[in-house]
């Protein structure tokens, strides 16, 4: 359980302190932003793979145990957490890396971010959110614990980041969208537009929603079924 503690703290650490913070903006400055891009991208995918093996040899201690009742609503809730993700994660936008160039827009949050501009984050805190609920034991808090803190940190540290360098061009992406999903819409700041999101993203949203349904006890060791 060690192990697994380590990782979560480097894996959320690097995100939160380094990449959430003005050590950013010094190590831009010391390394330039290429270097700084491979170095964290990385450091990522080692504090990834360190958490998921870290995971995998962690002890069994159960806090309140697997509700096989809830196995039915996560599965459910699992389709739209792919459909943010797959959504998000295809769609360029303001958030994401190099996305700047999307501010200069007439309409600068088409498609899913009216919904909301950080998708793919979201779609990953609903994730992680169920798992943490479903398997109810200390490993499984720790692991999804992790990412769900990381989301909701890094959602705000985003905006933070992004108002600070862009000031007038981000308040102006950030007036017509929301951080919270369907927020903006609720208040009249924006309108659902289906149809900007095309029919391919959600067609692979679905198609990896249902192969990992059908390959989950193979791929993960546990049946998502009661």
């Amino acid at each position: 359980m060690l192990q697994l503690l380590l990782a979560a703290l480097f894996f959320t650490g690097i995100h939160v302190v380094v990449s959430g913070t003005r050590l950013r903006d010094a190590l831009l400055a010391r390394f330039g932003e290429r270097a700084f891009r491979a170095g964290f991208s990385l450091l990522s995918l080692f504090g990834l793979g360190w958490l998921v093996q870290a995971y995998r040899g962690a002890p069994y201690i159960e806090t309140w145990g697997q509700l096989i009742w809830f196995k039915p609503v996560a599965v459910a809730l699992m389709l739209p957490a792919f459909l943010l993700a797959v959504i998000g994660l295809t769609t360029p936008g303001p958030t994401a890396v190099g996305g700047e160039g999307q501010l200069q827009r007439e309409e600068p949050a088409r498609g899913i971010l009216r919904v909301t501009r950080h998708p793919f984050l979201w779609g990953v805190a609903l994730w992680a959110l169920l798992h943490l609920i479903g398997n109810g034991d200390l490993a499984a808090l720790v692991l999804f614990g992790s990412f769900l803190v990381l989301v909701l940190v890094g959602t705000r540290s985003i905006d933070a980041k992004r108002r600070w360098a862009w000031g007038e061009h981000w308040e102006r992406f950030a007036a017509v969208t929301s951080n919270l999903p369907f927020v903006a819409i609720g208040q009249g700041r924006n309108v659902w537009k289906p149809r900007e999101i095309g029919g391919w993203r959600p067609a692979l949203a679905v198609l990896l929603y249902l192969l990992v349904l059908h390959f989950h006890a193979r791929w993960f060791g546990v049946s998502p079924w009661p």
